[in-house]
């Protein structure tokens, strides 16, 4: 298995080439990092960061797209800016959906 130097090496790699398509929609992610349970720690910032899609966006659109790329990472999940509040979008973050 790699170390973890060499997964968050094409985690970044993989964040790159996914980001364009959040910074068509003005928004955009900074990687926070990568825990023991090999999740990545991700903040969406700009329009993305107050979307109610934001969930899905991560969850449908980033984590695929990642787990796709660096098969070692489990999960990805939404970290909140310093002094920001979750904001409940209902049930799962998908508005009641």
């Amino acid at each position: 298995m790699a170390n973890k130097e060499e997964i968050e090496a094409r985690i970044k790699e993989a964040l790159e080439m996914f980001r364009p398509q959040l910074q068509a929609d003005g928004g955009d992610m900074e990687y926070k990092g990568l825990d023991e349970q090999m999740r990545v720690h991700l903040i969406l910032t700009g329009a993305c960061g107050s979307c109610p899609m934001a969930v899905m966006t991560l969850k449908m659109g980033v984590e695929t797209y990642i787990k796709d790329a660096v098969p070692e990472v489990t999960e990805v999940v939404q970290d909140l800016p310093e002094g920001q509040e979750s904001m409940d979008y209902g049930m799962d973050g998908f508005g009641g959906f």
